[in-house]
């Protein structure tokens, strides 16, 4: 009886530790994106060619999804349901008064260039330089190798020949010393090794006669020394020859006093050596190298109508869509029949909900646009150091959309102006503190950089302190160490790199 009472009294303490544990409550809160909401999202951070790309798949995958084709008539007599569903859902570009081409003579008017960019080259542009043009259809390797195949050379030393070739490097050079190359084509026979390195001594000889001039050299000093002496006896030359072989590295830090010293010559002479060793090529393989294009289609486009910077949705980027009719059409007849015309229906709702996002996406990125065109309508009036500074939250707070949505936005999408192409990012920068409270942009203040470097005297070049000054002077508040910092940012050498005789 003892027995059965503690067990009945466990088993009441067990039950109540259950129902003490099955009593309690948690309030959480969960976030659940619904397909549509992912897909939104997704569609917001793609390029307008990644889009594309990912527009063509649902082309493939829905056959209730189509392209809308400019000029194509639409077909009439299809049910309401349809004829309702499909007309507000047709993505084409707005259209509106405001946004014309002005008629009168007054406003600033301008064509607009898709291919001009900011950094960017057209890809269809005819006016490539030659290297170019040989880089689009040669390798420097079939240029090479048609070169040896106009000699009269044995066919072992024409194969030693066509070895090295392919043993240079995209530049041009050799990199790796003979010596190791020799190990790629024999054993450890010392004998038979030392007579292999006279014959390929041989076969560099005749890769340094092709052209380009330079080619085959094993390091900088050489392929400028051996482009040197395709040129014509001169005291330029001469000398030219003396500092590549003896003082490149005092060149290269502009030690203009020592190569004076050592060589015994007068400025003068210096600067017509120094002039012709600058037209040399450093990298003769360069030319030949495979060309990469990069593409980018501008989402938007910004002109100055009325005194006003408009933006513009790019027609070019955007995608039309539609429902396919006749599929449409099928599925309101036969509504809530088969399994096929239930396949069809969820077909329907997933091609809505894509024409839906996509057209939003554009939308979102035209508002976003439009509002950092207001907040830097001083850039595109008067350029780089007219940039204010700007933050993702002014925009977010500006277009009641959250940060992480301007980020997603903002980034590999390119709006179009007068002054190029220009990621949306490029007008977001940090700030500087001036002496009147206020604030300047990071990229005003390096074009400001820039401009001084730009227009100082060469012998007497501006050091970062010196720049710090200047700055300073202007009403920007900014450490020497903050201008080499922008400095380096813009690629300009320090002081001590940009003097000149």
């Amino acid at each position: 009886m003892k027995v059965c009472a503690g067990f009945i009294s466990a088993s009441i303490s067990e039950c109540n530790d259950v129902m003490r544990q099955g009593l309690q409550l948690r309030l959480s809160q969960h976030l659940a994106l619904t397909p549509q909401l992912q897909q939104s999202i997704r569609l917001l951070q793609l390029s307008t060619l990644e889009l594309n790309a990912e527009i063509d798949q649902a082309l493939q995958e829905n056959p209730l999804l189509e392209r809308d084709e400019p000029g194509e008539a639409v077909a009439s007599g299809l049910g309401p349901a349809v004829d309702s569903m499909a007309t507000p859902q047709t993505i084409t570009p707005p259209e509106s008064d405001e946004r014309q081409e002005p008629k009168g003579g007054d406003d600033e008017g301008w064509g607009m260039d898709f291919s001009g960019s900011h950094g960017q080259r057209d890809p269809n542009d005819d006016d490539l330089d030659s290297g170019e043009s040989q880089a689009a259809s040669t390798s420097l390797r079939e240029h090479l190798s048609a070169q040896v195949a106009m000699t009269q050379l044995p066919d072992r030393e024409r194969a030693l020949v066509g070895f090295l070739i392919e043993a240079l490097s995209d530049d041009g050079y050799l990199t790796q010393p003979l010596d190791e190359l020799i190990g790629l084509l024999v054993s450890d026979d010392d004998e038979l090794r030392e007579a292999l390195l006279e014959e390929l001594g041989i076969a560099l000889r005749h890769v340094q006669n092709l052209d380009p001039p330079g080619i085959g050299a094993r390091n900088a000093q050489e392929c400028l020394s051996l482009q040197l002496k395709c040129l014509a006896e001169s005291s330029a030359r001469t000398l030219a020859l003396a500092i590549v072989g003896d003082h490149l590295d005092h060149l290269a830090t502009r030690d203009f006093a020592r190569i004076k010293k050592s060589l015994g010559c007068d400025d003068d002479e210096l600067r017509a050596a120094q002039t012709l060793i600058r037209s040399l090529n450093p990298r003769p393989g360069a030319q030949y190298a495979p060309i990469e294009t990069r593409y980018v289609i501008p989402d938007v486009a910004v002109k100055k109508l009325h005194g006003q910077w408009v933006v513009s949705l790019n027609r070019e980027a955007m995608p039309r869509l539609r429902i396919n009719r006749l599929y449409a059409d099928i599925l309101h007849r036969h509504r809530g029949g088969s399994s096929s015309s239930a396949g069809l229906a969820s077909q329907l709702q997933e091609a809505k909900w894509l024409i839906k996002n996509v057209q939003q996406r554009f939308d979102t990125i035209l508002r976003v646009s439009q509002a950092i065109v207001d907040r830097q309508r001083a850039f595109f009036d008067h350029g780089e150091v007219a940039m204010r500074p700007l933050t993702l939250r002014e925009i977010a707070e500006t277009v009641k959309l959250h940060e992480s949505t301007i980020s997603r936005v903002t980034t590999q999408k390119y709006l179009a102006s007068p002054r190029g192409i220009y990621e949306l990012k490029y007008f977001f920068g940090s700030h500087v503190a001036t002496d009147t409270g206020g604030a300047a942009s990071s990229t005003a203040i390096r074009a400001l950089i820039k401009q001084l470097v730009g227009a100082e005297d060469g012998k007497k070049p501006l050091s970062d302190a010196r720049l710090a000054e200047i700055l300073g002077e202007q009403g920007i508040v900014v450490a020497r160490r903050t201008v080499a910092k922008y400095r380096e940012l813009l690629g300009i050498p320090p002081v001590n790199l940009r003097k000149v005789l």
